[in-house]
């Protein structure tokens, strides 16, 4: 990918001279992104490390859990390191460089507070949400961007290094997750001429499509199934909700990120235009996540309970028993919409 190609320069708010004089000038970086991780946040995350790899640049991932096994296809050389397991103090500590991708939220990276806290090196963000907390770090972003990998992707251009398949892979697997496979308003004819340009630089949509959504275990099946079969509606069906608990969980054998993407499949019902659904998490409390085709703003209703994300999602941690946090994120998100 060079200057010329159409992914480049097409965003004005992100100071790109500035970004790209920061990684020039620097030799090793430190790479993490949020928990409950997505396509985009690992996606994107891999491909900035191929990036700086081919700058001859010394690059690590660290991150405070295992990827999710239904993501692992994305990491195929196992480059994604655990803090405290298999990467060492020493080598995070040499950082010269700390890189967050895909979230500024201190809740979404407490697996690697310790980190973002004592290291000594430069901080800095690329992410597309709106809001965030202060991390200390120089912010790169852009929330009219449909994915961070969008960002990696251009970035990649102003640095003239052409995307190789294994970029392309794992950009394609980000853009595509964000943007509900080109579905979502958030999807651009830009969208598509990035997906091209991945498509030709070796991603394989067919391939990922079949990772992605066609290698589900019969535990998430089930978990869905617990979802769908409680989901309610309010507001003349306008408003779609639902929940999992723990015992959930335990009782199909699934994993906590079993439970990802559950609240778009509620959206498949006729007339809805907004969505909820709680899940508790394994150390208390539950994840809100807030979803609409609407005039509701997902991302101001999730600020609401601490949270945030974009205008058509978003999502808020809630540190309550379910039938008050039900009541309470009901109640905002019906003001919302009415």
């Amino acid at each position: 990918m060079s200057d010329s190609s159409t992914t480049a320069a097409a965003s004005a708010a992100i100071d790109w001279p500035r970004l790209t004089e920061i990684i020039r000038d620097h030799r090793r970086f430190l790479l993490t992104t949020h928990v409950r991780p997505d396509c985009d946040a690992l996606g994107s995350t891999l491909a900035l490390e191929a990036i700086l790899r081919q700058l001859g640049k010394q690059a690590d991932i660290v991150v405070g859990y295992q990827v999710p096994p239904n993501l692992r296809w994305i990491d195929p050389d196992r480059r994604i390191r655990r803090h405290g397991v298999d990467i060492l103090d020493d080598e995070i500590d040499a950082a010269e460089v700390l890189v967050v991708l895909d979230t500024s939220a201190w809740a979404q990276l407490g697996h690697v507070e310790s980190i973002l806290r004592d290291t000594k090196a430069r901080k800095i963000v690329l992410d597309h949400h709106l809001g965030g907390d202060d991390l200390g770090a120089e912010c790169f972003k852009d929330p009219d961007m449909e994915a961070t990998g969008r960002i990696v992707a251009e970035l990649a251009g102003h640095l003239n290094i052409p995307l190789t398949a294994e970029m392309a892979t794992a950009l394609f697997a980000a853009v595509s997750t964000d943007t509900g496979w080109f579905r979502f308003p958030s999807t651009t004819p830009g969208t598509y001429r990035l997906a091209a340009e991945l498509v030709a630089a070796g991603a394989s949509p067919s391939r990922i499509y079949a990772d992605l959504y066609e290698n589900e275990s019969l535990a998430r099946l089930h978990l869905i199934g617990r979802a769908l079969g409680r989901a309610e509606t309010k507001l003349d069906g306008r408003l779609i909700h639902t929940h999992l608990t723990n015992d959930d969980f335990r009782e199909c054998g699934a994993l906590p990120t079993d439970s990802e993407d559950v609240v778009n499949l509620t959206l498949a019902v006729g007339r809805t235009e907004g969505a909820v659904i709680l899940v508790e998490q394994p150390e208390g409390g539950f994840k809100v996540s807030f979803r609409g085709r609407c005039k509701m703003n997902c991302a101001e209703v999730a600020a609401q309970f601490g949270g945030g994300g974009h205008a058509a999602a978003a999502g808020a941690m809630l540190g309550e028993p379910l039938e008050t946090a039900r009541r309470r994120v009901l109640d905002a998100v019906v003001a919302a919409m009415e």
